[in-house]
């Protein structure tokens, strides 16, 4: 069929406004990575854009030769690998049985989960409870106070909803087990919705740093968001007081923030093409019902 010109002036249009959408999505990054390999001079005269000027690598020389920063780096993947785990078993586990209506209590339950998305014991409570405990200076201080997210335990809760019940009737027909309907149908239809969930509980573990903050009283222990963090405030502090040394990068402070910002995003960057594709679906599906 001939295109009538009306619906070639839609494409133009439509097309046009999905570059403009997609320039405005990826100008801010590739403005930050310029940054990252720009002067100091140049950066706070705001002349970077999408190339960088004074090509500058030292700061990424010195972060990358730190021995400190990999063993940190190494602590960010040993956390956010076994903090997610945990949270996708424990929030399977509290989600799949309250998607039963036959359940009890699956009502007050569910309220009692969604009373403490906006009730909590405070920020002293919980340190005493944590130290109490003996978490201080361990994983299990960063990967057990935020092992659930109830909203993401609520947007499972509804996926497994959606999955009809036919399916679990005929598995019970054939002998299966609550825990063989569970490992060998609803979690193979639920890849989706695991992968969006792996997803969020990574990126917040990753960014994750006030726990470590508050915990950990050793560097050997801290996640790179900390060291990170103090390579900027410790640059901050010696840039406003005019010092300089050869040693150090104290004169790039402004290259540090772009630098950190490239350093830890760009691995959730490498991972996010693997599961954009059960992304999308995998939050809408559990959406759809509440």
């Amino acid at each position: 069929m001939k295109e009538s010109w009306q619906y070639k002036t839609f494409r133009v249009f439509n097309v046009t406004i999905l570059l403009l959408i997609v320039f405005a999505t990826l100008f801010p990054f590739f403005n930050i990575v310029a940054q990252s390999f720009s002067s100091e001079s140049y950066i706070n005269a705001g002349e970077i854009s999408l190339w960088p000027k004074g090509f500058n690598t030292e700061t990424y020389q010195v972060i990358l030769s730190d021995s400190m920063f990999w063993i940190n780096y190494k602590n960010t993947v040993v956390y956010t690998v076994v903090g997610t785990l945990i949270s996708l078993v424990l929030s399977t586990m509290i989600a799949y049985p309250l998607s039963k209506k036959r359940l009890k209590g699956r009502n007050f339950l569910t309220m009692f989960f969604v009373f403490t998305m906006f009730f909590s014991g405070g920020l002293i409570p919980n340190y005493v409870l944590i130290t109490s405990l003996g978490f201080g200076n361990k994983i299990w201080a960063i990967v057990i106070p935020s092992a659930i997210s109830v909203f993401n335990m609520l947007i499972m809760r509804t996926f497994f909803q959606n999955i009809p019940d036919e399916l679990e009737e005929a598995a019970v027909m054939d002998g299966s087990s609550t825990y063989g309907i569970l490992f060998k149908i609803v979690l193979p239809l639920s890849k989706p919705i695991l992968a969006t969930m792996m997803l969020f509980y990574a990126v917040g573990h990753w960014n994750s740093w006030f726990p470590a903050f508050i915990y950990f009283s050793e560097k050997e222990l801290f996640p790179v968001s900390i060291y990170l963090r103090n390579l900027i405030k410790g640059a901050e502090a010696s840039y406003g007081t005019g010092a300089t040394n050869a040693d150090n990068i104290t004169q790039i402070a402004s290259n540090i923030k772009a630098v950190t910002m490239v350093l830890t995003v760009l691995p959730i960057l490498l991972v996010y093409p693997y599961i954009q594709k059960y992304f999308v679906t995998g939050v809408m599906l559990g959406s759809v019902k509440g």
